[in-house]
C-alpha cells in the first residue's frame, strides 16, 4: 500500500510541479515585451471574437503567443470586458498591457482642425482626405459647418465627420442668435451667417471682427454696396479654390473682376449676397451679432496683417493710397 501511495504522492507533487511551470511560463509571456519597437494602431470592431482579436495582434506583429494573450483573458473573465474602437499600442507592449488596454477603452482619437473662413468645397476636400470611410460627394450648404477641431477614429466616416460639424454650426447659433444685439439690419440667422462669412473673409485679426462688423452694418444700414473683395473672389469661384499658394484665384483680384455679374458680387449689387461665402467661426458670427458701433464706412489693409479704416472717402482714398505705396516697395 506505501509504494502506491507513494506513487499517487509522487504523481501529484509531479502535476503541481507541471502546473507550476505552465504557470510560471504562462506569466512570463503574458509580461514579456512584445516584438514591435515602434507604437502601432490597432482597430477592434464591435462584436468581434477574442479569437479574431487574437488573430489579427498575431498576424499584425504585435504578439508572437496569441495564445497565452487568449487563454489569460478567458481565465480571468477579460474576454467579454474588451471595448471596440481604434487603440494605439506602445511600442514592446506585452500581451497584459494590451489586454489592458482594450479592457480600458482608451481609444485613439484623431484630431482634424477646420480652418476659420473655409468654404464648403475646401472643408470636404479636407475630410475626404482623412483616413476614413465614405468619401462625401455632394457638397453641404455654404455657412453650414463649424470650423472647429474634431476629434475621431477610424470607425467615422466622412458623412458622420460632416453632420457633427453641422450639429456644432447649429448649436453656436442656437446659443447666440437669442442674445443678439438690437435693431441690426437683418432678421433672419441666415442673413448673421452670411455677414458673418463676409466678415470672416475680410479680416483674420480676431480683435478686428467687431469693428469690421460695424463698418458693414453701417453700410447696409445707409444702403451702401458692401464693395467686399471676398464676394467677388466667391463669384468667380463659388468656393472651389484651388490654393496654390498664390490665393484662391491663383493671382491678385483685378479691377475687371470687380464687374463680374453675380448676385454674389457685392460691387455690383447692393445688400447682402444670396448666401454665405464661406463656413464662419463663431468669433465672427458673434462680432456680427454684436458689431462695433462707430461711424466708419471703409477700410483697407495697412500693410501689417491689419486695416485702416476711414469715415470718409477723402480718408479712404488716402489709406489707399498709403497701401499701394506699401505693396509696391514689398513687391506684393
Amino acid at each position: 500500500m506505501k509504494p502506491i501511495l507513494a506513487l499517487v504522492g509522487l504523481i501529484i507533487s509531479l502535476a503541481v510541479l507541471l502546473a507550476g511551470i505552465a504557470l510560471w511560463w504562462l506569466l512570463t509571456a503574458f509580461n514579456a515585451p512584445g516584438p514591435v519597437s515602434e507604437e502601432r494602431f490597432l482597430v477592434v470592431e464591435r462584436g468581434e471574437s477574442l479569437g479574431h482579436i487574437a488573430a489579427k495582434l498575431e498576424s499584425e506583429g504585435l504578439l508572437k503567443k496569441p495564445l497565452v494573450f487568449k487563454l489569460i483573458a478567458r481565465l480571468s473573465g477579460a474576454a467579454a470586458d474588451l471595448k471596440a474602437g481604434e487603440y494605439a499600442v506602445p511600442a514592446s507592449a506585452s500581451a497584459k498591457d494590451i489586454l489592458e488596454l482594450l479592457r480600458s477603452g482608451k481609444v485613439y482619437h484623431r484630431s482634424v482642425t477646420i480652418p476659420e473662413g473655409r468654404t464648403s468645397w475646401e472643408i470636404v476636400q479636407i475630410v475626404n482626405a482623412l483616413d476614413v470611410g465614405g468619401a462625401i460627394k455632394s457638397l453641404p450648404d455654404e455657412g453650414a459647418l463649424l470650423p472647429e477641431t474634431y476629434t475621431y477614429t477610424r470607425a467615422d466616416t466622412c458623412s458622420s465627420l460632416i453632420a457633427r460639424m453641422e450639429v456644432a454650426m447649429d448649436e453656436v447659433i442656437e446659443e447666440l442668435w437669442p442674445g443678439r444685439a438690437e435693431n441690426l439690419p437683418f432678421e433672419r440667422v441666415e442673413e448673421a451667417i452670411t455677414l458673418a462669412s463676409i466678415v470672416e473673409k475680410e479680416t483674420g485679426v480676431a480683435g478686428e471682427r467687431a469693428k469690421v462688423a460695424g463698418v458693414f452694418i453701417n453700410r447696409l444700414r445707409k444702403g451702401m454696396p458692401l464693395q467686399s473683395d471676398p464676394t467677388v473672389i466667391y463669384a468667380l469661384t463659388r468656393g472651389q479654390h484651388e490654393n496654390t499658394g498664390k490665393g484662391p484665384l491663383g493671382r491678385r483680384l483685378l479691377r475687371k473682376d470687380l464687374a463680374f455679374d453675380s448676385p454674389y458680387n457685392t460691387y455690383k449689387h447692393t445688400g447682402l449676397p444670396p448666401g454665405p461665402i464661406a463656413n464662419p467661426g463663431r468669433g465672427s458670427i458673434e462680432a456680427v451679432l454684436h458689431p462695433e458701433e462707430h461711424d466708419y464706412l471703409y477700410f483697407v489693409a495697412d500693410g501689417t496683417g491689419g486695416h485702416a479704416f476711414a469715415k470718409t472717402l477723402d480718408e479712404h482714398n488716402r489709406n489707399v493710397a498709403v497701401w499701394r505705396k506699401i505693396r509696391r516697395e514689398s513687391g506684393r
